[in-house]
C-alpha cells in the first residue's frame, strides 16, 4: 500500500470513528437527561446514579477509543475496560432504572472488542442484572418487574442477534482482508515471473537472432577462409572470387547486427521482396530457387520466419550434408498458406535419433511462433529436406 492509500484509509477510518463519538455521547447525554428527569426515586438518588455515569466519558476516551481501534483489540484490556464500565453502569442503573438507555452504548463495545463467548457474557450481564438488582433494592410491583423483564429478555435476544451479525460482518471483513493481502501478494508474484519469463523469452529470441545471422556468417567466413587457404598455391582466380565473397558476407553479417541491434528488418529483406532476398541467399549458398505462385507482398512476420528457416536449412547442408551436393530451394505461395522448402541430395540423417545443436529447434520455434509448422525427412545417404508451412492472409480480392 503506498503511502497516499494508506493515508487516505486512515482519514476515512477517522472519519467513521468520529460517528460512533458522536453516537455515544448521544446516548450518554438522553441517558443523562432521562436519570436526572425520572420522578422517581428521590432527587439524592439521582444525582448519585448521575454521578455514576460521569466516569464512563473519561474513560470510554482514554481507554475505550484506542480500545476500539485496535486490530484486532487486545481482547485481555477490552475485557477489563468493559468490565469497568459495566460496574459503573450496573451501579446507576440499580439506583435508575432509565440508565438502562446506556445499554445500546455499551453492548456494540463488547461485540466490537471481545470473541463471541465473552462477549455475550458480557452483553447478558448487561441486560438482565440491572432488572435484577433494581427489583431486589426498590420491590416494585409485580406487573413493573415482569415489563421490565421482559423488555430486558427482549432486548438481550435482539442484542446477540444483532451481534452475532456484527461478528460474521467483521470476520467476513478480516478474511477480505487477508485474501485481498494473498492477491496483492500473488499479483506481485505474478509480475516477476511475467518479468522472468519475458526476459527468457527475449533471451531465446535473441539466441535465435544470433544464431540464424551472426554466428552463421561467421561459419560462412571461417569456410571460406578455409577455401581459400586450399586455393592460394593452384587457384588465383577462384581464390580471389572467395576473398569478394568474404567481404559481402562480412559487410551482410555487419548489417544483419546492426538490424538486430535496432530490432530492425534483417538486412536481406531490407528494401526488397521476400523472392529477391531468397535469390540473392541461394546465389551465396550455389542454390537454386523455384518459386511457384504467384508472389505478393506478406506481413513482416511469416517474412522473416521464412528468410530465417531457409538461412538455417542452408547452413545445415553446407556443415553436415557434405560437399558437393546439389540444394534447391522452393518457394511456393497460395492462398492462405506460405510453403518454404530447402532440398539437398547430401549425406542425409536419422531425424528420430537425438541431436546436439540449436538449429532445429529454433527452426520450429519460430515457425510456431507465427502459427506454421515444420517437417523434415531425411534418410542416410538419401538426402535432407526442411519444409516450412506458414499461415499468411489470402490476398485481397479487387472489386
Amino acid at each position: 500500500m503506498n503511502d497516499r492509500t494508506g493515508a487516505d484509509s486512515a482519514y476515512s477510518w477517522d472519519r467513521s470513528f468520529r460517528l460512533w463519538d458522536t453516537y455515544f455521547a448521544l446516548i450518554w447525554l438522553a441517558t443523562l437527561a432521562f436519570v436526572l428527569g425520572t420522578g422517581h426515586p428521590g432527587w439524592p438518588v439521582r444525582v448519585t446514579a448521575a454521578a455514576l455515569l460521569v466516569p464512563l466519558i473519561p474513560l470510554f476516551v482514554w481507554t475505550g477509543r484506542p480500545l476500539l481501534k485496535g486490530d484486532p483489540p487486545p481482547e485481555r484490556q477490552a475485557l477489563g475496560y468493559l468490565v469497568a464500565m459495566t460496574a459503573l453502569f450496573l451501579s446507576s442503573a440499580i439506583l435508575v432504572g432509565e440508565t438502562r438507555l446506556m445499554t445500546f452504548a455499551l453492548v456494540p463495545q463488547c461485540f466490537m472488542t471481545l470473541r463471541m463467548r465473552w462477549a455475550i457474557t458480557m452483553v447478558a450481564l448487561i441486560n438482565l442484572a440491572p432488572v435484577v438488582g433494581w427489583s431486589l433494592l426498590w420491590w416494585p410491583s409485580d406487573q413493573d418487574v415482569f415489563s421490565n423483564g421482559l423488555f430486558a429478555l427482549v432486548t438481550l435476544i435482539f442484542s446477540v442477534a444483532v451481534g452475532s451479525w456484527v461478528i460474521r460482518i467483521i470476520e467476513q471483513s478480516q478474511e477480505r482482508a487477508a485474501l485481498i493481502a494473498e492477491l496483492d501478494v500473488s499479483r506481485h508474484q505474478v509480475s516477476r515471473l511475467s518479468a522472468a519469463h519475458g526476459a527468457l523469452a527475449e533471451r531465446e529470441r535473441m539466441a535465435r537472432e544470433i544464431h540464424d545471422t551472426l554466428a552463421q556468417g561467421f561459419t560462412s567466413l571461417l569456410m571460406l577462409v578455409q577455401a581459400v587457404e586450399a586455393e592460394l598455391d593452384h587457384d588465383l582466380p577462384q581464390a580471389r572470387r572467395h576473398l569478394t565473397l568474404m567481404d559481402e558476407t562480412a559487410r551482410l553479417n555487419l548489417a544483419e547486427a546492426r538490424a538486430l541491434v535496432a530490432d530492425g528488418t534483417p538486412a536481406d529483406l531490407d528494401g526488397a521482396t521476400l523472392p529477391d532476398a531468397l535469390f540473392r541467399l541461394a546465389a551465396r549458398h550455389s542454390a537454386r530457387l523455384d518459386v511457384t505462385g504467384p508472389a505478393r507482398p506478406l506481413p513482416a512476420g511469416p517474412e522473416v520466419v521464412a528468410l530465417r528457416s531457409c538461412q538455417e536449412a542452408l547452413t545445415n547442408c553446407r556443415k553436415h550434408a557434405g560437399s558437393p551436393v546439389a540444394v534447391a530451394i522452393g518457394l511456393d505461395y497460395t492462398d492462405d498458406v506460405l510453403t518454404l522448402s530447402v532440398r539437398d541430395d547430401g549425406h542425409g540423417f536419422d531425424p528420430g535419433a537425438a541431436h546436439d545443436g540449436y538449429g532445429l529447434a529454433g527452426l520450429r520455434a519460430r515457425a510456431t511462433e507465427v502459427g506454421g509448422t515444420v517437417r523434415v525427412r531425411s534418410t542416410p545417404g538419401g538426402g535432407t529436406t526442411v519444409t516450412v508451412e506458414l499461415p499468411v492472409p489470402p490476398p485481397r480480392s479487387c472489386s
